[in-house]
């Protein structure tokens, strides 16, 4: 589902308002969002700084800044924040230790027409390959605000929050830590990140399964796993809105005390070459709800042919 009033919406607002609360909150951009935050960047000068279209450089000196001490908010497009500067991602956080929140916009293709230089499937995946890092996907506004203040508020942490066009119906109470239990059942699990709920709920209405509700992804709450699969088996159905596949080999470690099954869906590897809408795409991966039934229930009922 696609609102108005979206994650990204929020976010100069609620950053703006952390700037007001906490003098170590500073802000990073890349020229991309700048409008949202030209009030800020008038009164806070010193700690809302423009670097223009160089990437590179908007990670290293939001490194620069956390080592003098403030607490960077850095912004722009998924495949300009992680993919482009993944070098000075790797290297200036990480080697150095320091810590920031990059929160991108754009998600997998939430852009068609921007084309593939602005979609950013393998994200998270990417991050999965350095140590530490939290990783926040929203499903609605309202969690973006919980989700952004959690982060900023996290110390001296790497964070990443994944903002999204597309968005679930309503919000949940998220903590920062937990998955959620949405649906109870016994004849499998499904875990839905972010705004890929609705679609999930929709899919598996009727059929006994577990639905557990993820808007933070890193660290995996592989207890809230193992505890879903006590009672509603263990054949696991990741849905991720990034790259599919992601987090089959978290939720494989989570269960390794058990004999399983992993089946992870999500956005396919090969590039879609025409811009199309956010739906097609969606449609396109297998991520609508008719796509996901005939995919879920098709596993359910393989490992329950083969028990």
């Amino acid at each position: 589902m696609l609102l108005m009033d979206t994650m990204r919406d929020r976010l100069a607002p609620v950053v703006t308002r952390l700037l007001q609360e906490d003098p170590r909150v500073a802000v990073v951009l890349a020229e991309i969002g700048k409008d949202g935050f030209a009030e800020a960047l008038r009164r806070y000068p010193d700690r809302v700084i423009n670097v223009g279209i160089r990437e590179q450089l908007l990670v290293g000196a939001a490194a620069g800044m956390a080592l003098t001490g403030l607490r960077p908010v850095v912004h722009t497009f998924a495949s300009f924040l992680v993919e482009r500067p993944f070098e000075q991602v790797k290297l200036d956080f990480g080697h150095q230790g320091a810590g920031a929140v990059l929160v991108s916009a754009a998600a997998s293709y939430d852009w068609p027409a921007g084309g593939y230089t602005h979609m950013a499937p393998g994200d998270v995946a990417l991050l999965d390959t350095l140590d530490g890092w939290t990783v926040h996907v929203p499903g609605h506004p309202d969690e973006a605000e919980t989700l952004l203040r959690h982060a900023v508020a996290a110390g001296d942490d790497t964070v990443y929050v994944r903002l999204s066009v597309q968005s679930n119906a309503q919000a949940r109470q998220v903590d920062g830590e937990r998955f959620l239990t949405v649906r109870e059942g016994r004849g499998g699990v499904v875990v839905a990140v972010g705004p890929l709920l609705d679609a999930v709920l929709e899919a598996t209405e009727g059929l006994d399964a577990t639905v557990l509700y993820a808007t933070t992804v890193r660290p995996f709450d592989g207890e809230a796993l193992r505890r879903a699969t006590r009672t509603g088996g263990t054949d696991v159905v990741l849905v991720e809105p990034y790259l599919a596949g992601t987090s089959t080999a978290a939720a494989s470690d989570a269960l390794a005390h058990v004999p399983h099954r992993v089946l992870g869906l999500g956005v396919g590897r090969a590039e879609l070459r025409r811009y199309g809408t956010v739906e097609q795409h969606t449609a396109a991966h297998g991520l609508d709800a008719a796509s996901l039934r005939q995919r879920i229930s098709g596993f359910f009922q393989q490992g329950a042919a083969g028990a």
